[in-house]
């Protein structure tokens, strides 16, 4: 994925996140909606948003790094 430059509100990403909450594994999603309970960096709101961006069209192998890159975002967070 191209970085994008473009800020993304949390209500961007939570708009994103229900669009895409089909296509999650539900405790991803779950965890995604959490994450969004708190205040965030507007690095992390775009981060992940773009994780989300098309993740309904994306293959099975992308999607696995996309939930790999969520949770190493999770698990960064944890750590602040």
């Amino acid at each position: 994925m191209s970085p994008c430059n473009i800020d993304h509100s949390v209500e961007d990403v939570k708009k994103k996140l229900e669009e895409q909450s089909p296509f999650l594994l539900s405790e991803l999603a779950e965890k995604c909606a959490n994450f969004l309970t708190v205040p965030r960096s507007q690095n992390d709101l775009n981060e992940l948003f773009h994780h989300l961006k098309k993740y309904d069209l994306a293959s099975e192998e992308e999607r696995e790094v996309r939930n790999k890159k969520i949770t190493s975002l999770f698990e960064k967070n944890i750590l602040k």
